[in-house]
């Protein structure tokens, strides 16, 4: 007996099902696939056609903050004549427009006094006589005034031998000696918007201490200005 004749609609049915099901089995199998792998990444060189070179921004520099006037140090030396001389410099190197006052300059001699603080009080009213005080600071500042020392001679005088001689036992400490200092005290300024100087003489002796009591040599004393040891 012949199989029933397949009826043309059934068929074509059939073959409609077949084929969606193979393209579902093929989608799901490319849906899988891709989980497995991930994503393909990019394998091309070229480069960013809208990157440009590379550019390094120049390093921020901080503002620097200027440094306060100071008024410079008493040099050091173990050398009686030559640490005189360098306090001599200091004391009468000042400027009324440095922004600086006369307690500045003080204070630069005093760093150098002598370490046992005996002198200490006498020095600081020596340097002050020296230079001017406040009220004529600020008068001078009007002007701009300013000054300077240039030394013609320093030297041991012949009547601290003397001096030495009349001390009692240890009333001087071992390396104590006097240097007196002469030369030509130096002021500027400006007057009616002119500049003007001016020249004067001076003498005075520094009474220092060195070896072998300190390592280097540290002021004592002053003498009055123009009133010096001979």
């Amino acid at each position: 007996m012949s199989p029933a004749p397949t009826d043309p609609r059934n068929r074509r049915r059939l073959v409609a099902l077949i084929t969606a099901g193979i393209a579902l089995l093929l989608l799901v199998g490319v849906g899988v696939y891709g989980l497995l792998t991930g994503p393909r990444s990019s394998t091309s060189t070229d480069p960013d056609p809208e990157s440009g070179p590379a550019t390094t921004a120049p390093p921020t520099v901080a503002p620097s903050t200027p440094q306060p006037p100071r008024v410079p140090a008493v040099p050091r030396s173990a050398n009686p004549e030559t640490f005189a001389q360098g306090v001599a410099s200091t004391l009468f190197a000042w400027d009324t427009a440095s922004g600086l006052w006369p307690l500045d300059y003080t204070s630069a001699i005093l760093a150098v006094g002598d370490p046992s603080g005996d002198e200490q009080a006498g020095l600081a009213s020596d340097v002050a006589a020296y230079l001017p005080t406040r009220d004529a600071w600020i008068e001078l500042r009007q002007y701009a005034t300013r000054q300077h020392l240039t030394i013609d001679t320093a030297y041991i005088p012949d009547a601290w031998a003397d001096a030495v001689a009349q001390a009692q036992p240890e009333q001087l400490a071992a390396g104590t000696t006097a240097v007196t200092i002469e030369g030509t005290r130096h002021r500027a300024g400006v007057w009616n918007g002119q500049p003007v100087t001016s020249e004067h003489p001076v003498a005075f002796t520094v009474f220092v201490v060195c070896a072998p009591t300190y390592p280097t040599c540290h002021l004592l004393r002053l003498s009055q200005l123009d009133n010096p040891l001979r």
